[in-house]
């Protein structure tokens, strides 16, 4: 099974994280950040990872660190998880309509890190989630994920679909690109040799 388990600790942050990616979506999500935890637990559902998260963190301060070091964390456990990418579809790509918002999210597990980040959320807060903290948190996974992720909003006026939406289609176009292709098994999916 393609498993992983992160400790982080920093000044700002404490998080242990586990990670399966051929689990059934179940999850255990405390961040101390209300919508994070609803977010990532619809992560782990659609993608059908099961993921186990305690994170304590500042915020007090406000849910930056929080959010930002979580998105860190899971993108350190998923390149652990994934090991050398033997057999995997390494692609991914999903359209995901949420009510009156469409998400468009494409994923090449590449093992170089950029995000293609195209939202227009239109308030700066959910409840008392600031907004802007979803480009960080998937900043944060792309660059210790070393993957490559573009999220392109192509409808939505509805700030909550909008993100909702954003994780749910990310969710699934991961599920695809780690998939196992049984017919190339025993193959690392580049002329490279190496992902």
């Amino acid at each position: 099974m393609r498993t992983s388990e992160i400790i982080r600790k920093t000044a700002e942050t404490d998080i242990t994280l586990k990670l399966n990616l051929d689990g059934s979506g179940a999850s255990t999500v405390d961040s101390g950040c209300g919508f994070l935890d609803h977010m990532l637990t619809l992560l782990a559902k659609h993608a059908r990872f099961d993921l186990a998260l305690t994170c304590k963190g500042d915020t007090c301060v406000d849910d930056h660190h929080t959010v930002e070091d979580v998105g860190i964390a899971l993108g350190q456990a998923f390149a652990s998880a994934l090991g050398d990418k033997r057999g995997i579809v390494r692609y991914g790509d999903t359209t995901l309509p949420m009510d009156e918002s469409l998400i468009l999210s494409a994923v090449d597990l590449s093992g170089r890190a950029y995000l293609g980040y195209a939202l227009d959320i239109p308030t700066e807060k959910v409840g008392t989630f600031d907004t802007e903290l979803v480009e960080e948190f998937f900043l944060g996974f792309v660059r210790n994920a070393a993957c490559t992720l573009h999220i392109h909003q192509l409808a939505g006026t509805n700030s909550h679909h909008i993100i909702e939406g954003t994780f749910k289609s990310v969710a699934r176009s991961l599920r695809q690109a780690v998939a196992i292709d049984a017919a190339f098994a025993d193959e690392i999916p580049s002329t490279k040799g190496v992902l």
